[in-house]
This record gives C-alpha cells, sequence and structure tokens, in this order.
C-alpha cells in the first residue's frame, strides 16, 4: 500500500475531502466504530435503583450480564432526576466494579503499622464490644441537678451524605436506645 493510499484513509483528510470539517457525519467513522455496540445493549435485565451518594436520590438504571454489572445510567423515568445524574452519581459504574474497591473487612492493630484482612464476624464482634465498652464506662444516670437522662457521651455519631431516609431513622432509633444522644449527618454540618 502506497503513501496516498494510507494518506487516504487518515480521518482528517476524509473530513477535508469530504467537507465535514467537524467530524459529525460518517467521515469519523472507522470498521472498529461499526463493530461497536453499546455497553447496554447485550444487558439481560435491567435493574432500577437510587444514587448512593446523597439524599437527592437520582434515579438510576443498573444494566446486568450474566449476573455483573455492565453499565449504570440514569433513568428517564424517574421523577427526581429525570435520567440526569451528577459526576459522582455517573462514576457509579466504577465504585461497584473497581478494582480498587476494598472487598474485604481491614483492621489495624493497636500501634500497627499494617492493615490485616479479618472475618466480618469477627469485625462485628469487636465493634459490638467496643461500643459496649465505652458506653459502660461513660454512662450517666442523672446530671449534677439529679435529674435522670440516662445517656453516654462518650460516644457520637456523625453519619454520611449516601443514607437514605429510612437509614437515618433506624440509625437514630439505635443510637437513642443506646442512650447515644450525639447523633448527627454531616447533611446538616
Amino acid at each position: 500500500m502506497g503513501i496516498f493510499a494510507t494518506l487516504a484513509k487518515w480521518p482528517v483528510l476524509r473530513q477535508i475531502r469530504r467537507g465535514d470539517p467537524t467530524a459529525l457525519g460518517d467521515t469519523a467513522r472507522s470498521p472498529r466504530s461499526d463493530e461497536l455496540l453499546p455497553r447496554t445493549r447485550r444487558a439481560d435485565r435491567v435493574v432500577r435503583s437510587v444514587c448512593p451518594f446523597c439524599a437527592v436520590g437520582c434515579g438510576q438504571l443498573v444494566f446486568v450480564e450474566d449476573g455483573r454489572i455492565t453499565d449504570i445510567e440514569g433513568d428517564p423515568d424517574s421523577p427526581i432526576s429525570q435520567g440526569c445524574l451528577c459526576p459522582k452519581g455517573a462514576a457509579t459504574f466504577q465504585l461497584v466494579t473497581g478494582s480498587h474497591r476494598v472487598q474485604s473487612v481491614l483492621y489495624r492493630r493497636p500501634y500497627g503499622n499494617e492493615w490485616e484482612a479479618v472475618p466480618l464476624a469477627w469485625a462485628m464482634d469487636r465493634v459490638a464490644e467496643r461500643v459496649r465498652a465505652s458506653r459502660d464506662a461513660t454512662w450517666q444516670a442523672v446530671d449534677e441537678e439529679g435529674e435522670m437522662v440516662n445517656r453516654t457521651l462518650g460516644i457520637a455519631h456523625l453519619g454520611g451524605a449516601t443514607l437514605d431516609n429510612e437509614e437515618n431513622y433506624l440509625i437514630k432509633k439505635l443510637f437513642t436506645a443506646l442512650g447515644i444522644v450525639q447523633v448527627e449527618n454531616q447533611a446538616r454540618i
């Protein structure tokens, strides 16, 4: 193949020759681009979901193929977002499929400098033990005036923006039952 035949295939020259300076026509096409299909085309099913990043509740369509998520897009039928997603919501696919995502519980021992993988059951037991110990050590049945308060000021909770109303409701109920009164959410700060 000569140099002129090679240059003739160059997209810029095709654009000039065909009068398509913006490359919005077929001059930008190639055999490879003709073979490409959207990731959503091969999906076995589409699951409706809600973006996990804030309390707005933008609708998402989760495309699944062979049990694996292949794409996540805005749901045009959502009355909240009408198919639009912010940059964080648009990156949800990377959140759930990225190789950088931690898939196990990590623990760093006191004075340690390395993280180690531990079983989830062990970690949950450890958290429960520490909450119980902190609560018991800082429990206040009555205040300085002798009024019954039944509370602990040794534990506080700061929720994240990804929690929805139902999760916040349950967290507040749990922590109130434990006597924790310092319960906040970053959305209010």
